[in-house]
């Protein structure tokens, strides 16, 4: 038997142990060169704190055992607390509010509710395609923002009814400033030592500034709601006022239901936007991958608005959205905590709240589970029973998992489906992916240029395949043939 204490470790710095190891902008992937160098488990030392960081298949299996494990919230998690309190991504699961509210929005995230929201997440994606349809040839789109404006407005109207309208405005809603600051600012947080945070005055007084601001903004939105009276919207805050805890009876109270909008408006649309994102990096640089998916959009969608059906028959554009979450699973990690005493691997000893942390990107590329993992390749996802349970956790674990899960697969899957629908793609740069990462991971700098598939007329242009070599061949012979014909025709007048 071994403690955990035994397990490979980074170079220690005194007072700062391992610290210095990581680049804070880039915690993440410093955390995954780690695991190429150490190992699927190490240790790492923060002042004041130790953790275990596993990237493995066969110790995701383990620590994803909900009878000896549990969600963690992490220290930066623990910071968000300050604006998303008790909601469902920064509760413990022991607290009252997590199973309460679980239990009261689950008929929100349902299948009859997802068809409920589908007009709304058509008309948002419209906007976007409006948007890209009227900018002249050159200009380049910032995916990224775009894709941010579109998922915060998509789960502004589906959640709480309320248009954030951010394909209106030349910048961001305040909302988002506000938000992304005080969501970097947690994160700078849980990185400071003690003396720096309490010089940070400045950017305290920031941070109180721009909670208060999302604070006022959510109380407005239920205050609203509460004196109109329900008006028969089928949305989250409708089942967040209106009901009632099936195992106690109890409602939720106006600050947990304030704090569950602000963790929907965070949780909602930086994670899927991000996706969106990636999966569009992904096609530029996979033309044949492109091609398939422009095939499948043609023969699924024509020339239609999608319907709810239509979307869930677009199975290779789910497919690239899948093989994109492997990647670059946009919520990189999630923590658990041993419920007792226990063992890793039959190795290594865990006492009762020793906290591990998951790394999901490098799970994700695990070579004992996926072949040439390195390489984007959709048809991994074909066959989903065909993949091992413990070895893609991209929406976390169990009854932690993300609640919104199918909310964000259909949403990503209509929106790149309109996306294919109406336009080619061009990387105008040869962008080289560079990860930006925040609470959430993003393609950082990521532009692109459209152009219409439309002809004149308004109907779909078929997109021409790339043109393999054979056919490069076959056309030159042709030519040659034609030039030797015309010569002869010459020579003979």
């Amino acid at each position: 038997m071994h403690n955990v204490t035994d397990l490979p470790q980074p170079k220690t710095y005194g007072p700062l142990k391992n610290l210095p190891m990581i680049d804070k902008n880039k915690p993440v992937q410093s955390f995954m060169n780690l695991a190429d160098e150490l190992g699927p488990i190490y240790q790492f030392q923060f002042p004041g704190r130790t953790s275990t960081f596993v990237s493995s298949a066969q110790f995701a299996a383990e620590i994803c055992d909900e009878s000896r494990f549990d969600k963690k919230v992490s220290p930066p998690l623990q910071k968000v607390r300050a604006f998303s309190g008790d909601g469902l991504f920064t509760s413990e699961t022991g607290e009252p509010n997590w199973k309460k509210a679980h239990n009261i929005l689950l008929p929100g995230f349902s299948q009859q509710a997802m068809k409920s929201y589908h007009n709304k997440m058509v008309d948002v994606a419209s906007q976007l395609v409006q948007k890209w349809a009227r900018l002249n040839p050159n200009e380049a789109i910032d995916v990224p923002e775009d894709m941010t404006r579109l998922t915060l407005d998509t789960i502004g109207l589906c959640g709480f009814d309320y248009r954030f309208n951010s394909f209106y405005r030349e910048q961001a809603h305040p909302f988002v400033e506000k938000m992304v600051r005080a969501l970097d600012e947690s994160m700078n947080q849980s990185q400071r030592l003690g003396l720096q945070e309490k010089l940070m005055v400045r950017s305290h007084r920031q941070y109180k500034e721009d909670i208060d601001y999302m604070f006022s903004l959510v109380d407005q939105l239920i205050a609203e709601r509460k004196e109109n009276g329900d008006q028969g919207e089928d949305d989250l805050l409708g089942h967040m006022l209106q009901g009632k805890d099936p195992e106690t009876g109890e409602a939720l109270d106006d600050e947990n239901i304030r704090f569950q909008i602000i963790t929907f408006l965070i949780a909602g649309h930086e994670t899927t936007s991000g996706l969106l994102s990636f999966a569009l990096y992904f096609l530029m640089k996979h033309p044949d991958i492109l091609q398939k998916a422009y095939e499948e959009v043609d023969d699924v969608l024509g020339d239609q608005t999608p319907d709810y059906k239509q979307v869930k028959q677009l199975k290779y554009v789910k497919m690239i959205l899948n093989e994109s979450l492997r990647l670059w699973p946009t919520a990189p990690a999630f923590s658990v905590y041993a419920k007792h005493n226990t063992t890793l691997a039959g190795h290594y000893e865990l006492e009762e709240g020793d906290a591990i942390t998951l790394l999901l990107p490098q799970l994700h590329r695990d070579s004992e589970v996926w072949e040439d993992p390195e390489t984007f390749k959709p048809e991994r996802f074909e066959d989903p029973a065909s993949i091992p349970e413990h070895s893609f956790k991209p929406f976390g674990n169990g009854q932690r998992a993300c609640i919104g899960q199918q909310f964000a697969l259909h949403e990503a899957t209509l929106v790149l489906g309109m996306v294919l629908q109406h336009f080619q793609l061009e990387d105008h740069t040869d962008y080289q992916l560079d990860i930006k990462e925040t609470l959430t991971l993003k393609p950082d700098g990521l532009t692109m240029r459209v152009s219409s598939r439309r002809d004149h007329q308004g109907s779909l242009a078929p997109v021409a395949s790339p043109e393999t070599e054979e056919k490069k061949e076959v056309r030159a012979i042709r030519k040659a043939i034609i030039s030797e014909y015309c010569r002869r025709i010459v020579v003979s007048l």
